[in-house]
């Protein structure tokens, strides 16, 4: 049973890494859309449910983010300032935001 449930989640982390790189998003994924057009930038897409296989819910919400749609006004600014993503998001926790990673969040889809 323990051998199935582990087989399980590194085929659903497989699954979800795969999407991404593909440049689609999977079901729970938040596409942050720019308002002001982007200048031909992609929007972000958030991997939801790869941060939630790896983290409990309380880690971000509502430490980090409010959990009601448009609450949150993430801008590069506020996430170089480790503000949103930057957060975890700083070379420690995880990779940290900079230009030679902007398409790991910014896919075209």
């Amino acid at each position: 049973m323990r051998f199935m449930l582990s087989a399980l989640m590194i085929l659903v982390l497989l699954l979800t890494a795969t999407l991404i790189v593909m440049g689609q998003s999977a079901p729970g994924d938040i596409v942050f859309s720019r308002k002001d057009g982007g200048g031909g930038t992609p929007p972000a897409v958030f991997p939801h449910w790869f941060h939630r296989i790896r983290f409990k819910c309380y880690v971000c919400h509502d430490a980090i983010f409010q959990m009601k749609q448009g609450a949150n006004k993430v801008t590069m600014d506020a996430i170089m300032k480790g503000e949103y993503c930057g957060r975890c998001h700083n070379g420690d926790i995880a990779w940290s935001v900079a230009f030679e990673t902007c398409n790991r969040c910014h896919v075209q889809r």
